[in-house]
């Protein structure tokens, strides 16, 4: 299985990594990757993987029955082939930022309104965030993104842990999507934002809050107490 070097480090860029397999010519699997498969509402990562000084653009990154495939735009790929990889940094590190703010956001909205995730989509140039929420109102959505960019403005540090299924289960606030835990899985990856967050990811996230910006409300939406919606960017 690829081992996802993404999982520990969201801010590598460039790795050495082996073809492992090639499907159709295009379809790649390495030992190691750094691409993040499309998941989770946030898009797949773009780059290349070079072969002896040609480039091969990654223009889709997938996961398929637990392996990690990269869609490449051209043939040329063999079994066996050492390789080199860079990532779309730019690309990456815009749905980093967008990833972090959308825990800040669904943190207080959990704790202040006991609302949970029921669906979300982080775009280059936007996210969008779906969620339950009893006694719904867009000033109240205001008074939880104004609380956040206050909470951005501490610099708090944003870092990885682990915990076994057991230890998550004990605490279930740390689960904020409406559908619960995947199946199956029997430690979690837990993003935590200073003293003031945990939850279960599988994402990218910057370092640091401030690397945010601030986040500013495009629009909000009500679509029934299930589906409560919110869009905004991040200045």
């Amino acid at each position: 299985m690829t081992e996802a070097l993404y999982m520990k480090d969201s801010y590598l860029k460039n790795w050495n990594a082996k073809v492992v397999s090639v499907k159709d010519d295009k379809y790649i699997i390495l030992d190691k990757t750094a691409f993040y498969p499309k998941g989770g509402g946030q898009p797949w990562d773009e780059g290349y993987i070079i072969k002896d000084g040609e480039k091969f653009k990654v223009v889709y990154v997938g996961k398929f029955s637990g392996e990690i495939s990269h869609e490449v735009e051209k043939l040329g790929l063999k079994k066996g082939d050492l390789v080199t990889c860079e990532i779309d940094w730019e690309r990456r590190y815009t749905y980093m930022r967008y990833h972090t703010a959308c825990h800040l956001v669904s943190n207080l909205l959990f704790r202040r309104a006991n609302a949970k995730i029921t669906g979300n989509q982080i775009e280059l140039d936007k996210a969008r965030m779906d969620f339950s929420m009893e006694d719904y109102s867009p000033e109240k959505l205001r008074a939880y993104v104004n609380e956040a960019n206050e909470i951005i403005q501490k610099d708090l540090p944003v870092t990885i842990g682990y915990m076994s299924r057991e230890e998550v289960l004990q605490k279930p606030e740390l689960a904020r999507l409406a559908i619960g835990l995947p199946k199956n899985i029997k430690e979690f990856r837990i993003i935590k934002i200073g003293d003031i967050d945990e939850q279960v990811d599988g994402g990218t996230h910057v370092k640091n809050l401030n690397e945010i910006g601030k986040i500013e409300i495009l629009k909000t939406a009500n679509k029934g107490k299930n589906n409560r919606r919110l869009y905004f960017i991040l200045k």
